[in-house]
């Protein structure tokens, strides 16, 4: 599987993830992501958007260290950085998460 260039989390700053977060789109990918717990494909995260739209908030949602993205075969699989997340600011994520679930 290759793998797209992500910042570690040692790179990773709260004011890009609230940036990430702060776009409708953007935030429903995060939690449908959080919800299911599981690596999913773009095409299940399309939420109807054109491909170019969606390339460009998957883009921001890696380089704001929320989503990782590993490329196997032809299919992108993404998953959540949670558990990184939580540790480096705690509570922030799962905050966010919980909040829009109510």
């Amino acid at each position: 599987m290759r793998k797209i260039k992500h910042p570690t989390i040692d790179q990773v700053e709260l004011t890009d993830i609230m940036y990430a977060l702060s776009d409708p789109t953007r935030l429903e990918i995060v939690e449908l992501l959080g919800k299911t717990g599981r690596k999913m494909t773009c095409g299940e995260l399309d939420l109807n958007r054109p491909k170019s739209s969606m390339s460009h908030h998957f883009k921001i949602l890696r380089s704001a260290g929320l989503v990782e993205t590993v490329i196997d075969g032809t299919e992108h699989m993404n998953s959540l950085r949670i558990a990184e997340i939580e540790v480096k600011f705690p509570g922030v994520l799962s905050a966010v998460l919980k909040v829009r679930a109510s």
